[in-house]
C-alpha cells in the first residue's frame, strides 16, 4: 500500500462546453470553468457532432461522469453520445433556458451551487426517448414550435437572446398550419395542428405543460392542438392560468410509450430545443435503457417569474442569457 500525503486530490471531470460564448453570461461561466479548473478536464467544442463523439469516447472508456456545460441542445449532443452506457451525466446549466436542469431541480441561476450538486454525486435513472431514433430527455415537438426554432437564428438569439424566439413565433402564427394525426401503439387517434411531447413536466422554461409527467414512467405525455395562430396562443394562456395546457378545449392529453405523428406535408422537428428536421412522419418510442444523471436529491423548485424575468432583461450591449445511488 502506497503513503497517503494526508491530501486528497480532487476528481477531475471530464466537461464538454462550447467555448464561443459571447454573453454576459457565457463570459461568466468561463470565469467559472477557468477559477474550477483544477477540478475539470476541459474539452472545447465547436459543433454539436463534436460534443457527441467527445461523450461518446468518454462512455466506451467507462468514465463514471461527463459534465456538460451549456443549455439544453449541447446537453442533447452530449446525452446522444452516453446513450447506451452507464457513464452518468452531469450538469452545468450556462444557456437561455436551462429547461432540463429545471425539471431535475438543479440551480440554473448559480454555478457554484450547481457544481455542489454534482459533487454530491445522487445518481437518479430517468427515462430517455427517441424521435426517428435520435435521444432526448426533456421535449419535443413537431410544427408550430419547431418552425419557431428554425426561423430563430443565431445572431437574433445573441443579440436579443428568449425574444428572437417571441419574434419568430410572430412571424410562424400567421401561416397555414400542417395537418398532422397522432396514432398510439394501443390504436388511439388525435387529429391536429401542433403535437408537442413531454418526458417531464415543464416546456419553455419553468411551464407546466406537462402536469402529469414522470420522467421515471416509460411514458411520453403529448399535448395534441385542435386549433392554430392567434388562437393557439390565447388557450396557451389560458391553460396556464387555469392550471393545466390540457384543460382547454381546444387540446388532447395522452400518455403513451411509442407513438407516430403523420402530416400532410414535411414538418419541423425539434428534441430538446434543437432543430432535428423536417419529416413526414415521425416515431416516438423508449429507448433501449434509462440514462443516468446527476441530481439533487430534493429538487429545488422554480417560478415563472423567472422566465418573465429573462424574456424581458435586456442590457446596454449585450443580453443575459447564453445560448452513486439509484432511488
Amino acid at each position: 500500500m502506497g503513503q497517503h500525503s494526508g491530501m486528497e486530490t480532487p476528481p477531475r471531470y471530464p466537461l464538454i462546453f462550447n467555448p464561443k460564448a459571447r454573453s454576459q453570461r457565457g463570459r461568466r461561466a468561463l470565469r467559472f470553468l477557468a477559477e474550477k479548473a483544477a477540478h475539470f478536464e476541459l474539452f472545447a467544442t465547436n459543433h454539436e457532432d463534436e460534443a457527441r463523439e467527445l461523450a461518446a469516447r468518454f462512455a466506451a472508456a467507462g468514465a463514471p461522469v461527463v459534465i456538460a456545460a451549456g443549455g439544453d441542445g449541447s446537453l442533447n449532443a452530449v446525452v446522444r453520445g452516453l446513450a447506451g452506457s452507464n457513464t452518468a451525466l452531469a450538469i452545468l446549466p450556462t444557456g437561455t433556458m436551462n429547461v432540463f436542469a429545471r425539471e431535475l431541480g438543479i440551480p440554473f441561476d448559480n454555478l457554484a451551487r450547481a457544481f455542489e450538486v454534482i459533487e454530491r454525486g445522487f445518481v437518479r435513472e430517468i427515462d430517455l426517448f427517441e424521435a426517428n431514433k435520435v435521444p432526448f430527455v426533456q421535449m419535443a415537438g413537431v410544427g408550430f414550435d419547431a418552425k419557431v426554432i428554425e426561423r430563430t437564428t443565431w445572431e437574433s438569439k445573441k443579440a436579443l437572446g428568449p425574444l428572437a424566439y417571441l419574434l419568430a413565433a410572430v412571424k410562424v402564427l400567421g401561416e397555414h398550419p400542417p395537418q398532422m394525426e397522432v396514432l398510439c401503439a394501443d390504436g388511439r387517434r388525435e387529429t391536429g395542428v401542433v403535437v408537442l411531447a413531454g418526458n417531464g413536466t415543464l416546456y419553455g422554461g419553468p411551464f407546466k405543460f406537462f402536469r402529469k409527467a414522470d420522467n421515471q414512467d416509460s411514458m411520453l405525455d403529448v399535448l395534441v392542438y385542435k386549433a392554430a395562430g392567434y388562437r393557439l396562443v390565447l388557450d396557451l394562456l389560458r391553460g396556464l392560468a387555469a392550471g393545466g395546457i390540457d384543460l382547454v378545449s381546444s387540446a388532447s392529453y395522452l400518455q403513451t410509450a411509442d407513438f407516430v405523428v403523420r402530416a400532410d406535408c414535411e414538418v419541423p422537428v425539434e428534441v430538446d430545443g434543437e432543430l432535428l428536421g423536417r419529416f413526414r412522419e415521425v416515431h416516438f418510442a423508449e429507448a433501449a435503457s434509462r440514462l443516468r444523471v446527476i441530481a439533487p436529491e430534493v429538487p429545488l423548485s422554480s417560478g415563472c417569474g423567472v422566465t418573465f424575468k429573462n424574456l424581458f432583461n435586456w442590457t446596454r450591449r449585450a443580453p443575459a442569457p447564453l445560448a452513486s445511488r439509484t432511488p
